[in-house]
């Protein structure tokens, strides 16, 4: 039985986003804000040789250049203000999640609510900054060890490194801004349209490889159908559910007798979404940043490190998937999916699973079927991300073409158009509550007064 909310949202027409005033206005407001990115992305860091850059930028395309300036919009490339991007954000995240799970302090101030939220985000916030800080003296370090800077010295790193910090933070601050006020999560928008920006000009090039002979014709019109078929993959698990059916006992208020209900608590296979594979890319990005920071005196043992952790070596594809598991699992049952606060949830709403006990019992089972599914989730996710990178290993496709950025490109897309037709259908009953109250009032009648004898 189809209920009235999954009929309305059925017919929800992409008309309604002309009458949708506030809608308008939040993807209006989105839109802005990444305008404002993408131009920040071309404005250059003060005292850097261009042409230098430029020619350093296209040598190290298989490092650096690849997967550093995939996840930065093309700001490394450029050397722009926001050549950080936000992976500074992303680590202080990681760094501040794992540190709440195992100091009982920060767990406290987990569980006071809202106010123990903003805490928790003060915390990352501060964590961004010293991260962003220190990433932004190596950089200055190693541009000027690569000789791309006109002036070298100390005033060159002290404005390098305020540049690179305030980009990093103006960058945060959108993505709050963005969330709150726009539509989508702001810090997913902003990669994603970091890696929409570049595809067009990876294409290109992928194809002036075929044309020149150094990549033949089989190989291109392979990589598209493989892009094609994980596209449809992708989306197909991304709505994949675990349905757990619950049960409502009848229930008396007053004098009235409400007959019991069911329903059922939908559990995504893929509850972290697209977070696992930007963390674990983060994380990868590493042995590469230390490479960066190093300049020209990489030691023997970081150049063995940097040989095995590079783009399709064994250790890299290994450790990519041990961090996607790790975070699939971490971030599921620490922020998607807490079986504790769902079991406490439907004890307060007089719900439970047919033969389990409510409480305890209900969380026991709640982890048990989450930690099953996530074996699928979890797998799915190191597919995505492994197959298409051992192939560009073995073709020299581009990084965009990667499993990392097409998982982030359909999730984020899903996710947005989600919160769009949302809106919308919240948007239709205000309409339909509108239009009763309306004619409920014209239906009223003048109340004769009594009759006199």
């Amino acid at each position: 039985m189809v209920s009235a909310a999954e009929q309305m949202a059925a017919n929800t027409s992409w008309a309604a986003l002309g009458k949708a005033t506030d809608l308008r206005n939040r993807i209006l407001f989105t839109l802005g804000l990444l305008i404002v990115y993408r131009l920040g992305t071309f404005i250059p860091v003060p005292g850097i040789d261009g042409v230098a850059l430029r020619e350093f930028m296209e040598g190290a395309a298989a490092g650096i250049g690849g997967m550093l300036a995939m996840f930065t919009g093309g700001a490394l490339g450029r050397m722009g203000i926001f050549a950080l991007g936000i992976m500074p954000y992303i680590s202080a995240s990681i760094i501040i999640q794992l540190l709440t799970s195992m100091v009982p302090a920060l767990e406290q101030i987990k569980k006071e609510g809202e106010q123990g939220r903003k805490k928790i985000n003060q915390y990352t916030r501060y964590g961004t900054v010293a991260l962003a800080t220190l990433q932004s003296y190596g950089l200055a370090v190693s541009l000027e060890a690569g000789e791309l800077v006109t002036d070298p010295g100390m005033f060159f790193r002290i404005s390098c490194m305020i540049t690179l910090v305030g980009g990093t933070m103006f960058l945060m601050w959108l993505g709050e801004q963005i969330t709150a006020r726009g539509i989508g999560n702001g810090i997913s928008l902003i990669i994603f349209v970091g890696i929409i920006a570049e595809v067009p000009a990876a294409l290109a090039q992928f194809l002036v490889s075929g044309r020149s002979g150094a990549i033949s014709p089989a190989v291109i019109i392979g990589v598209m159908v493989m892009m094609i078929v994980l596209i449809g993959f992708v989306v197909f698990m991304e709505r994949a559910l675990r349905k757990i059916h619950i049960q409502y006992p009848r229930r008396q208020v007053g004098m009235k007798v409400y007959d019991g209900g069911s329903s059922h608590l939908p559990v995504k296979v893929n509850p972290a979404g697209v977070i696992p594979a930007i963390f674990a890319s983060s994380l990868l990005l590493l042995p590469t940043t230390i490479s960066t920071f190093s300049g020209g005196s990489t030691g023997a043992l970081m150049s063995t490190i940097l040989a095995y952790f590079g783009p399709g070596q064994p250790l890299y594809l290994l450790f990519f998937t041990a961090m996607i598991v790790f975070f699939a699992y971490f971030y599921t049952f620490n922020v998607s999916f807490k079986p504790d606060e769902v079991a406490d949830n439907l004890k307060n709403q007089n719900g439970f699973v047919p033969g389990i006990r409510p409480g305890k019992k209900t969380a026991e089972y709640l982890e048990y079927v989450v930690n099953r599914v996530l074996v699928i989730g979890a797998g799915y996710l190191a597919a995505v991300c492994l197959l298409p990178e051992i192939l560009r290993g073995q073709l020299a496709i581009p990084f965009y073409f990667g499993g990392t950025s097409v998982l982030i490109v359909v999730s984020v897309t899903m996710d947005t158009i989600q919160q769009v037709q949302s809106h919308l259908l919240a948007h239709q009953y205000e309409g339909l509550i509108e239009k009763s109250q309306l004619s409920g009032k014209g239906r009223k009648r003048k109340r004769k007064g009594p009759i006199r004898k």
